[in-house]
């Protein structure tokens, strides 16, 4: 597991901040008790992966910006994707990610 703080940003809004992360294919992966759970409304859209399965998704909501399925997260991933179970990694398009 990388260290160091990330954070990810909309506006400037803090929506996910943590000193623990995962890096999978250059995305940061935010455990899911870093999230901001308020700016955070699942959506019904899924995409497969496929080495770590379907990936469920998120929309962001801060004041009046609305970012739709600016997120994405593994609620069942394959074996190999274990740890990142949960984890939520953002659009960098969308999101604004700081990291080490």
């Amino acid at each position: 597991m990388p260290s160091g703080h990330v954070k990810a940003t909309v506006d400037g809004t803090l929506v996910a901040e943590s000193d623990k992360y995962e890096l999978v294919e250059g995305n940061v992966y935010f455990p899911p008790s870093s999230i901001k759970s308020e700016y955070f409304d699942k959506t019904d859209l899924t995409t497969f992966c496929g080495w770590k399965g379907d990936a469920s998704y998120y929309t962001i909501k801060v004041g009046d910006k609305e970012l739709t399925n600016a997120a994405w997260y593994y609620p069942k991933p394959y074996e190999k994707a274990q740890h990142i179970k949960d984890y939520v990694a953002f659009y960098k398009t969308k999101v604004d990610i700081v990291s080490p």
